[in-house]
């Protein structure tokens, strides 16, 4: 198995060259998907009193992992009407000596927006300023389709030591296939001096592998697929992206603030005072499930209240049908006087 690992970092060089940054077989660490990946940072992390930075919006797993590890959670805004960019300035007040890393999801998830080089690279420097690492979560790296090009936050790696977690279950559409990583872009060899490659490595050494008939599969897989297989799946998404904002638009008690750039999602904002006998997101997401059996996401979940999280990651026509329900249930729940 050993020898299986060491094969397939060497083969995920092909995947992760987009990284930018120099890297080498011993810099990547293979991990059963994303969720183990984070696992293993929010552990290699941990210390007393330490505490990390999410987004908020954000994904959830990124909390729960961290409190599990006993890490104080303090949570970082995100801008709808900038894109869903990172709210520096909280980053700045939130920030102390204690805290160890800020996590980036980038193509965006929930939000589904994908950050401009200008953008990750302020965040490069104001992590550098605080003294903090950066978390890039870029499983959906692959699944960029708007008008801003995706940039790989380990490009600026010479200003700020940046833990890339990529899976390979997201560009192939697989998600059974349970196999991620963690890359160490760090030109300078700050994760060496402080330790924590080591701690990966330890944390690694008595977890789970990925299976090894995936391992072993890898180099057939990079081989044999077809970029026409991703460019195919690009056209898919943004289709389906460019429906849900059209049809939202149609839809008067929810608005998305920002048409989706990359990943499968976007974010939309609930106006209670247009519907009568819903009390809060949840209530919203309950009562649709129940009558139209349409299911979406309450923003709570997420940490917005009053939001949803909308995925697209389906069939145009199926697709279609589901906003079509979501309408008729607003209709059916508007105010008279709305």
């Amino acid at each position: 198995m050993l020898f299986l690992i060491r094969l397939n970092q060497l083969s995920l060089m092909a995947i992760l060259s987009q990284l930018v940054c120099i890297l080498r077989g011993d810099d990547i660490y293979l991990t059963v998907g994303g969720t183990q990946a984070i696992e293993v940072i929010a552990s290699v992390l941990a210390r007393p009193g330490a505490n990390i930075l999410l987004p908020r919006p954000g994904y959830p797993t990124y909390e729960a992992f961290a409190r599990c590890s006993n890490l104080e959670v303090r949570h970082f805004d995100l801008i709808p009407e900038k894109g869903w960019e990172v709210d520096l300035e909280s980053v700045e007040a939130l920030a102390d000596e204690n805290t160890v890393a800020m996590v980036i999801i980038n193509p965006g998830n929930p939000c589904g927006n994908v950050f401009t080089y200008h953008h990750l690279k302020k965040i490069a420097e104001t992590s550098r300023k605080l003294g903090i690492l950066v978390i890039a979560d870029e499983v959906y790296d692959h699944i960029a389709f708007g008008s801003n090009p995706f940039v790989p936050m380990g490009k600026f790696g010479s200003i700020v030591p940046v833990l890339t977690l990529g899976s390979l279950s997201k560009r192939w559409i697989v998600p059974g296939w349970r196999f991620g990583w963690i890359a160490t872009c760090d030109p300078d060899g700050v994760f060496k001096e402080h330790g924590i490659t080591k701690s990966i490595e330890s944390y690694l050494s008595i977890c789970s592998a990925p299976a090894t008939f995936i391992q072993a599969a890898i180099p057939e897989i990079l081989k044999r697929t077809k970029e026409e297989f991703f460019l195919k799946i690009i056209d898919i998404t943004r289709e389906a992206a460019d429906i849900c904002y059209e049809r939202i638009k149609g839809i008067p008690c929810i608005s998305c603030p920002h048409k989706p750039d990359g990943s499968m999602f976007a974010m939309v904002k609930l106006n209670l005072s247009l519907l009568q006998d819903i009390s809060d997101d949840m209530d919203f997401c309950l009562k649709l499930a129940r009558e139209e059996s349409v299911i979406i996401l309450p923003g709570v979940a997420v940490g917005l209240k009053n939001w949803l999280r909308i995925s697209f990651a389906m069939e145009p026509q199926f697709l279609e049908q589901g906003l079509e329900r979501i309408k008729a249930f607003c209709q059916r729940h508007a105010k008279s006087n709305a």
